[in-house]
């Protein structure tokens, strides 16, 4: 158990928390969730003793051990792969080197001896004889092959480093677990590995994800914090979001007395217990779900941005015919003889690891990037609008006010009034809107292409990964908006479920720059990759 005692920290004149008081115990998983900024990180941080509060303080049971997912990714690169997962285990690898020293004496004295046989006591204590093999569970779960254990980290890739930090944290089954975007980097393989370890895990985690399917599977818990404090609520991400949406209703009737309320709370956890009956935590998620009363659902105090995409013109049945597209960059043939056929309705998600690829075709069917070959031809009654991963060329250099850069994207309403309502809409509100471009967050400058977007009317929307650098709340409004969306979109994203709600056809374009292609939803192709 980790409780956390009236803590509170503040930058300057900004409160980042204000006397937190909370307790995580055993054999949950808690969601820690929170707009961009509001310190989820730093809220990790002072759980684990990197930063003190300066009120307050965090307490852990006696003779407990905390883990962390360490975020430097060169911090073990002197080190072989299995050493770098058992050092995990601080005190377990601190007795092996202690060991080491004394077998290493040319002179092995009796008090040597005595020394040797209490470590070798406590070694044992802590399975030290199993510390290897249980590395290497570890590692080949999460995708890192036996050949690559032996190595030194620096000839690892980034995404192979990012899993072995990851066995790391899990080595030795840690009391507390301290898990910061653990899926980052992550492929679907690992993943899924992931979510079963945390699943069966039966002791306290904590971890911070943008990632709401990840979220939904392991959770049991939801940690809140907003305006400084931290609220706990029982259930996964997407009960915590429902739940948080029927209290607003409740609250709004007024008229309804106390007994339908809770009849309808009762209808509700029903509703939702059956539809998460497909998590492997349903059971135990479900027993909690049960004992929540009318006073343990409260409305959000978040804020969402409206977010909605209304075509101009109705779409025709011809939208899109490529015919052959190859490409090559630097060399590397990233698109080879790629053909299909967008039609009316069609909403399809570009997945796969080749993210070179995914971008070239996007650029090339915007009209940005000339193919070396092949052809596509848009329908007569479409529009497009292009969604680029990177948006830098909007904003570097430009000493544009917010206002007056949406300006130039709104043909049809130029007046102050209208532009200011519609930023208030995404979250802009009072004097932000005059602020400069060029000093814009990652999330909000993707608030404003969002923006131009929106403004466009197009009925075809191309979209390179459009939930990059959104927190929660606008990767939920975005992923409601999409699904609401009339016009046909070809899309790209690393988010689970933005993928599964928004998708009805899937193309996997393949490292050898060929593609698959399906009518298919995502979790249906996840579940092919799965099993091959």
């Amino acid at each position: 158990m980790i409780t956390v005692n009236n803590v509170s920290l503040q930058y300057g004149d900004r409160k980042l928390f204000e006397e937190v008081n909370i307790k995580f115990t055993p054999g949950n998983c808690y969601g820690l969730i929170g707009a961009n900024g509001a310190g989820k990180s730093t809220f990790l941080k002072i759980l684990s003793g990197e930063i003190d509060p300066q009120k307050g303080d965090v307490h852990m049971s006696p003779g407990e051990r905390l883990a962390v997912l360490k975020q430097d990714h060169f911090e073990y690169e002197e080190f072989d792969v299995l050493t770098t997962v058992i050092m995990g285990h601080t005190r377990l690898y601190q007795i092996t080197q202690e060991k080491d020293a004394i077998y290493m004496k040319s002179e092995f004295t009796e008090e040597d001896g005595m020394k040797a046989a209490e470590l070798e006591g406590e070694f044992a204590e802590l399975n030290g004889w199993e510390a290897e093999s249980d590395a290497a569970i570890l590692l080949q779960g999460l995708g890192i092959k036996e050949n690559l254990h032996s190595k030194k980290m620096a000839e690892l890739t980034g995404s192979e480093k990012v899993k072995v930090l990851l066995a790391q944290a899990l080595f030795g089954k840690p009391d507390v677990l301290l898990l910061d975007e653990p899926t980052n980097h992550l492929d679907l393989q690992a993943i899924h590995w992931l979510e079963e370890f945390l699943i069966n895990f039966e002791n306290t985690v904590i971890v911070v994800s943008h990632d709401r399917h990840f979220l939904n599977n392991v959770c049991t818990h939801i940690a809140d914090l907003d305006y400084g404090k931290i609220q706990i609520y029982v259930g996964n991400y997407d009960f915590w979001y429902e739940s948080s949406q029927f209290a607003q209703t409740m609250m709004q009737d007024a008229n309804k007395k106390k007994e339908e309320k809770i009849k309808d709370l009762q209808a509700f956890i029903q509703r939702f217990s059956a539809n998460a009956s497909k998590s492997r935590q349903a059971t135990s998620r479900k027993k909690l779900l049960d004992k929540i009363t009318l006073d343990d659902i409260k409305p959000s105090s978040r804020r969402y941005p409206w977010v909605a995409f209304t075509p101009e013109r109705e779409i025709g049945n011809d939208l899109l015919q490529v015919e052959g597209l190859t490409k090559t960059i630097d060399g590397v043939k990233v698109l080879d003889n790629i053909s299909f056929i967008m039609n009316k309705g069609d909403k399809i998600a570009l997945v796969g690891h080749h993210e070179v690829a995914k971008t070239t075709l996007f650029k090339i069917l915007a009209g940005e990037m000339e193919p070396d070959s092949g052809t596509y031809k848009w329908g007569i009654t479409t529009s497009q609008s292009y969604f680029p991963k990177d948006n830098s060329n909007y904003f570097e250099g430009n000493d544009e006010n917010l206002v007056n850069w949406l300006r130039q994207f709104s043909p049809n309403e130029q007046s102050e009034s209208f532009l200011r309502g519609f930023l208030g809409r995404m979250l802009f509100s009072g004097d932000e809107v005059m602020k400069k471009v060029n000093v814009l967050s990652g999330g909000e400058k993707v608030r404003c292409m969002l923006s131009k977007l929106m403004l466009s009317g197009s009925n075809i929307l191309l979209l390179d990964e459009p939930t990059n650098h959104l927190d929660l709340e606008s990767i939920q409004a975005l992923n409601n908006g999409l699904m609401a969306f009339k016009g046909s979109m070809l899309f790209a994203s690393h988010d689970h479920q933005f993928i599964q709600t928004i998708a009805n056809r899937v193309i996997d374009i393949r490292e050898d720059g060929t593609i698959f292609d399906k009518q298919i939803t995502y979790d249906e192709y996840l579940d092919m990759k799965i099993s091959v």
